[in-house]
């Protein structure tokens, strides 16, 4: 059968595969009330942590932008570019999609990302 040990210092050794139970039983109440406490603490800790991070805002970059679409699809034909340079949106903020009207940089300054459009050049 296994053995609990204590040094002076009151900490337990386990030796030979200790059940948990026999462990609980040559516990006094003080550490076992330390272990109950420190569990507790932990498993609240985890709830209110989960409850803080679950209720964030969607991850969604799209919150605007063709909502009832289940996937957003633009296209253009390269005829119908103008000369010059045309500018799309990658940030879902433009107010003008797909085309770009800037709002990428207050996007970025809120985030921290660093996000920008597409440019094509059609000459």
């Amino acid at each position: 059968k296994a053995v609990v040990s204590t040094q002076s210092t009151g900490h337990y050794y386990i030796t030979n595969n200790l059940r948990m139970a026999d462990l609980i039983a040559k516990m006094d109440a003080s550490t076992a009330g330390l272990c109950l406490a420190s569990a507790l603490f932990g498993a609240a800790l985890g709830y209110f942590y989960s409850i803080k991070c679950g209720a964030k805002q969607s991850s969604r970059c799209n919150t605007t932008i063709k909502m009832d679409c289940p996937k957003v699809v633009d296209s253009a034909d390269i005829e119908d570019l103008a000369k010059g340079k045309t500018v799309y949106c990658r940030c879902w903020q433009s107010k003008k999609f797909p085309y770009c009207d800037g709002s990428h940089n207050a996007y970025n300054v809120k985030t921290g990302d660093n996000l920008g459009p597409l440019v094509i050049n059609k000459e």
